[in-house]
């Protein structure tokens, strides 16, 4: 047996996550996690990809009458906030990460010590990959995942991926695009005792993003799921002085936008809601959406196993990429999307406990071994 499985799942759980917590590990610096998660790795994986922030390990005996399907998740995350090192609080793991979704790590690294340890045999019918990647919290510009499956194809022939994002411990089907813009209002200076002298880009910016203001919520149907675009002003800055009308204002517009859109016809949309104003619309990045993928028999076996509900991922995810290199994906963790990025950031040891057992039965390992109780380690 391996030596990190002494104590119950909710302890074994709750120390893995808070020993990944304690290992900071903000975007572009996720090397020591990813050496934390490469010394766990159990003897009976092989590792096939371990280059710039991505480490890719596989069954080193897969069988050929076995489905493969990979979890998924990212190490990386956002600044720290003063919540490194983690705590462990009335049942529940506190520290950056502990959501979104180092606790997700934690149950993938505890279920490959639990399949290194199962008898091999035709009881199992699913062979289990791991990939763990960073740079997820950066501009999709700086994705780690789509060099990778350019250099490692192989990655690609899998039949499901479950990405281990903060879903609740439901299935979330797809994602949003996430389109960002630069727009700017261009007018001309003048003393603000006499502005008939100039045009004030403030004036004419307030016109031109009244449009996005008073935009209403969008529902978009794709496969029986709501997915709802939206379109937000996140920044905005403009202006030299008190006394001087300004003559450029620019902000940060954030388009989400559902399945079946692709990232050409968000950057027209935006277009049409904008340009008749006059402003310049700079696109800075467009993350395409993920598909929905409920016709994959995985997916309903997942369900399946733990009695769960679907819905759709009113956020973007990696799910979209992994569609690009041809690979079905849905989101399924035991992270609290309402904790993810917070400065309380935390995981409750109930969740990582229930995620692990669904995922012991999608995968036909059966009970864990000492589960039962709900209540995790308290401090």
């Amino acid at each position: 047996m391996s030596p990190h499985r002494a104590g119950s799942p909710g302890a074994r759980l709750a120390a893995r996550t808070l020993g990944l917590i304690d290992v900071a590990s903000v975007s572009r610096d996720e090397s020591k996690v990813l050496a934390v998660v490469r010394e766990s790795l159990p003897p009976s994986y092989e590792i096939v990809d371990d280059t710039d922030a991505v480490l890719f390990a596989m069954p080193r005996q897969r069988r050929a009458e076995a489905r493969c399907v990979v979890l998924a998740g990212h190490v990386d995350t956002v600044p720290i906030a003063g919540n490194v090192p983690g705590t462990i609080e009335e049942g529940a793991v506190v520290g950056r990460g502990a959501s979104d979704m180092k606790g997700g790590l934690a149950v993938m690294l505890e279920l490959a010590d639990e399949l290194h340890d199962a008898p091999a045999g035709p009881d199992l019918h699913l062979d289990v990959a791991l990939l763990c990647f960073g740079r997820e919290e950066l501009p999709y510009s700086e994705s780690a995942l789509l060099p990778f499956f350019e250099r490692c194809p192989a990655a690609a022939t899998v039949d499901l991926a479950i990405v281990m994002e903060p879903t609740d411990n439901a299935i979330e089907m797809g994602c949003l695009g996430n389109l960002n813009a630069t727009v700017t209002v261009r007018g001309q200076a003048a003393h603000s005792a006499r502005p008939w002298l100039g045009d004030n880009a403030i004036h004419r910016a307030i016109a031109a993003l009244a449009p996005l203001a008073d935009l209403p919520v969008r529902d978009v149907s794709v496969d029986g799921f709501t997915f709802r675009e939206v379109v937000s002003v996140t920044t905005i800055e403009g202006g030299v002085a008190a006394n001087v009308v300004p003559d450029t204002v620019q902000a940060r517009v954030n388009f989400r936008y559902a399945p079946g859109h692709t990232p050409a016809d968000a950057e027209s949309r935006l277009r049409e809601l904008l340009t008749a104003s006059g402003a310049e619309v700079r696109i800075d990045g467009n993350a395409p959406p993920g598909p929905v993928n409920v016709a994959n028999p995985l997916v309903t076996r997942l369900r399946d196993a733990g009695d769960l509900s679907l819905g759709p991922k009113q956020a973007w995810t990696s799910v979209a990429e992994l569609a690009l290199a041809g690979v079905d994906a849905v989101n399924f963790g035991p992270g609290d999307p309402k904790y993810a990025h917070r400065d309380d950031e935390r995981i409750e040891v109930a969740a990582l406990v229930r995620c692990h057992a669904v995922l012991r039965a999608f995968l036909g390992l059966g009970p864990a071994d000492g589960a039962g109780g709900r209540e995790g380690p308290k401090a």
